[in-house]
């Protein structure tokens, strides 16, 4: 499937959170591709990273990330209210970025599809700051595991806000249901 997307030449967005089970319109900034020439294998050149190098506490690169925020349930019914807030999502100091699920009091003044929000998280996106048609993404993830949680690595077609999902295309680099370890 990846070979098939790939030769349509879709130019891809890539996005991470941690959701717990129960896209946005993009900035109107412009977005230059990078060049889609297919490469050679062995002849790699690196064109974006995020080395998350930065202080203890510090927010993603705003010149590289898109903070998505809201309590929508995102087609999937997901039971968090993204946050913007570095206690869901943050560096460490030591290279890493660091998503957290945090349950919330009954008082909390987010609100979610369901009603009061339980609990917030993070999700970041490239979109509108980075696409590709070809290359090779990966990615050094530690996940968590755990009833409810649903972290997830994927890319998404760019033309996502024209043509909605499932038409954009999807390709999960890494999804994993945490009571499925």
């Amino acid at each position: 499937m990846l070979q098939s997307l790939l030769r349509i030449q879709k130019t891809f967005a890539c996005a991470m959170a941690i959701a717990l089970t129960g896209c946005a319109k993009a900035p109107t900034a412009q977005v230059t591709p990078i060049d889609s020439t297919p490469v050679t294998p062995g002849e790699w050149k690196l064109t974006w990273s995020d080395e998350f190098d930065g202080a203890s506490g510090t927010l993603v690169d705003p010149t590289k990330w898109v903070v998505e925020t809201g309590g929508g349930g995102w087609g999937n019914q997901e039971r968090q209210y993204y946050t913007n807030s570095a206690s869901n999502s943050s560096l460490d100091g030591s290279g890493h970025l660091v998503i957290t699920a945090r349950a919330e009091p009954a008082t909390s003044s987010l609100t979610c599809w369901y009603g009061t929000c339980r609990y917030t998280s993070a999700r970041i996106k490239t979109q509108a700051r980075f696409e590709q048609a070809y290359g090779k993404f990966e990615a050094r993830i530690r996940i968590p595991r755990g009833q409810g949680l649903w972290p997830a690595f994927w890319m998404l077609g760019n033309d996502i806000d024209r043509v909605g999902w499932p038409r954009s295309g999807e390709i999960d680099i890494m999804e994993n249901i945490g009571k499925e370890p």
